[in-house]
């Protein structure tokens, strides 16, 4: 049971978070509309939220959790600039191919999100994953070494989520 209750305490805080970023403004009327419909979802959706029980909410994971954020956003900038790089040179000079990354995050969902970031970013496709190794489709193939694809492609993404999910 305190399983419940932290994962519908989990998803009522982010809701609520959400529901306050999207409407930038913390009047009343706001928050407590906020705080309602928080409610109301995280208790409705609680048995279908199980990615927020590996979660454990403190002020070091909400630094982190902003921190994956900040290093979400720059590497998928980062990204954009190279395959438009890429795409643009007179040579197409790539090497495309799958390499293989060890994860040490233990959490499913965390695995999940570390996969999702590195599709998410241009030039990268995880193809697949098992146990703690996923396969992903590289357009530009640095290094086929599994420790060098692994820092070249998830280490920075990996340093916060282990954090945040332990």
């Amino acid at each position: 049971m305190l399983s419940k209750a932290k994962m519908a305490i989990n998803l009522w805080v982010t809701l609520l978070a959400i529901w306050l970023v999207l409407n930038a403004s913390i009047e009343s009327q706001v928050l407590l509309s906020g705080i309602f419909l928080a409610t109301l979802l995280s208790v409705t959706l609680v048995h279908f939220s199980s990615a927020y029980a590996d979660v454990r909410l403190s002020p070091r994971v909400i630094g982190h959790i902003l921190l994956y954020l900040l290093v979400f956003t720059g590497e998928l900038v980062r990204a954009n600039f190279n395959v438009a790089r890429l795409v643009f040179s007179p040579r197409l000079d790539i090497h495309p191919g799958i390499v293989e990354i060890k994860t040490r995050l233990q959490s499913r969902t965390a695995r999940m999100l570390l996969a999702n970031s590195i599709t998410l970013t241009p030039g990268t496709l995880v193809v697949n994953i098992i146990g703690d190794t996923l396969f992903v489709h590289w357009i530009d193939v640095r290094s086929k070494d599994p420790a060098g694809a692994t820092q070249a492609i998830a280490a920075r993404f990996e340093k916060h989520l282990s954090v945040i999910y332990g």
